[in-house]
């Protein structure tokens, strides 16, 4: 019975977050489709800012996390003055941080586009994309970091209802502005870049909303009433966990980049469907985020409390529910793979090629969920030096050569490419598993 019942907290604490990461991806995906009318070089200009952008979000995504896990620690703890504490000053971090690297974005596009492989065909429309795109980043960011909150509080719901109708918003606009409906200007991948932007900025007035909440751990009220202010020692917090994360995010943005330049090379038809096939690998770390969060928040509240046992059962419950997720997505991969690639190409041979890269991704998202749960759970007990060498192993280190070896030398395309992130994705999901399963992590003071 016992079981059962941390099966049903696990699945509450989880739809939420697995269906905002999956309404995403779809949002991406579809976003995609849609710039891909313009045609397969638009799909390729796209997919060129992914990695740019990425990185440009780095130290966003390592102080979520730290915030996410601080938060869920402070609440198993009942210290409600802490959590808000960490949230104001992860606030005061992120506009500062936004700002310069919005700056530095807006300044070196052209450069950064050159460097990341475009052509001829894709350069101008990538520049032009990533500077909106980057333009509008503090909106996005600050949504992020009071979504990290709140899922560290265990609201999951906030996160789920503003990103879900963040990807609303984005489509509406995607229809009226690439192509211009309804008297809209036809902007093309520009139009696709102020509908992401204008996606996000509704998203951060609905998650600036949910501090106004009489109901939520995290409230302006309180941090006004209670003169709650950033502090120093918060800040060493945040750095002590989200250096690392930092650098894991970095390192492995590395293993990416390499990864997409090489495939940028093998011509633009080839890195669209690339670009494809990453799409739908999207899908599967959808689901295995959701279930992270889910674990980040369970595992860090258990430890909170000194239950080290209750965290690991947690752990082990969130992978076991990924893993049935995983195998219903490669099913239907493997069912569907190729109409899906359809909807991306026009042409056969393309649709062809793309439906065999689904085959990849079918095996892939079966080690892919389970090992985000895993490092979630490994980064919620604060073991964030491991995920870091983790990561610098199987991205930056496995990945990278594994690809390079296998295009430039043995001359495999695409199919080398998706070798390396197998590769990649077996050996994160055996160094996680390993940590996980010797219990350590959940004794390190955060």
């Amino acid at each position: 019975m016992k079981d059962k019942a941390h099966y049903k907290t696990a699945i509450s604490m989880a739809w939420p977050s697995v269906l905002e990461s999956f309404f995403i991806s779809l949002a991406a995906m579809i976003d995609t489709m849609m710039v891909g009318e313009l045609g397969s070089f638009a799909i390729a200009a796209v997919g060129l800012t992914t990695q740019p952008k990425l990185i440009g979000l780095t130290v966003f995504f390592a102080i979520n996390i730290a915030v996410s896990s601080l938060v869920a620690r402070r609440r198993g703890q009942e210290d409600k003055r802490g959590a808000n504490e960490v949230f104001l000053t992860a606030l005061c971090l992120t506009v500062v941080a936004s700002l310069i690297i919005t700056v530095i974005f807006l300044y070196f596009a052209d450069d950064i586009m050159h460097l990341t492989g475009s052509n001829h065909e894709t350069h101008q429309a990538s520049v032009n994309y990533l500077r909106i795109i980057m333009g509008g980043m503090i909106f996005n960011v600050i949504a992020m970091v009071i979504n990290a909150a709140q899922r560290g509080s265990g609201n999951t719901r906030i996160a789920f209802f503003t990103n879900v109708t963040s990807s609303i918003v984005n489509i509406i606009f995607n229809y009226l502005l690439i192509k211009g409906k309804m008297g809209f200007p036809a902007l093309g991948i520009q139009g696709a870049a102020i509908a992401t932007v204008i996606g996000t900025f509704v998203a951060m007035l609905m998650s600036i909303r949910s501090l106004y909440s009489p109901d939520s751990l995290i409230q302006i009220k309180y941090i006004l009433k209670y003169k709650v202010k950033m502090q120093m020692k918060t800040v060493k917090m945040i750095f002590g966990l989200g250096s690392n994360m930092a650098v894991e995010n970095l390192m492995m943005r590395i293993g990416f980049v390499a990864t997409a330049v090489t495939a940028a090379k093998l011509g633009t038809n080839a890195f669209a469907i690339h670009n494809a096939g990453m799409n739908l690998l999207s899908l599967g770390f959808s689901f295995g985020d959701g279930m992270q969060v889910a674990a980040v928040a369970l595992a860090g509240r258990a430890l909170g409390r000194q239950d080290h046992a209750k965290a690991i059962k947690f752990g082990h419950i969130c992978q076991r529910i990924g893993l049935v997720m995983s195998l219903g997505l490669s099913l239907f991969l493997f069912a569907f793979g190729k109409n899906l690639m359809g909807l991306y190409f026009n042409e056969p041979a393309l649709i062809d090629e793309g439906a065999i890269i689904t085959r990849f991704v079918m095996v892939i998202v079966l080690l892919q969920i389970s090992q985000l749960v895993y490092g979630g759970c490994l980064r919620a007990g604060g073991d964030v030096r491991y995920t870091l060498i983790a990561g610098i192993i199987s991205v930056t280190l496995i990945r990278t050569g594994v690809t390079l070896i296998l295009v430039n030398i043995f001359n495999l395309g695409l199919y080398g490419i998706w070798i390396g992130i197998l590769s990649d994705q077996f050996s994160r999901f055996i160094l996680l598993r390993h940590r996980f399963k010797q219990g350590n992590w959940t004794r390190i003071e955060i």
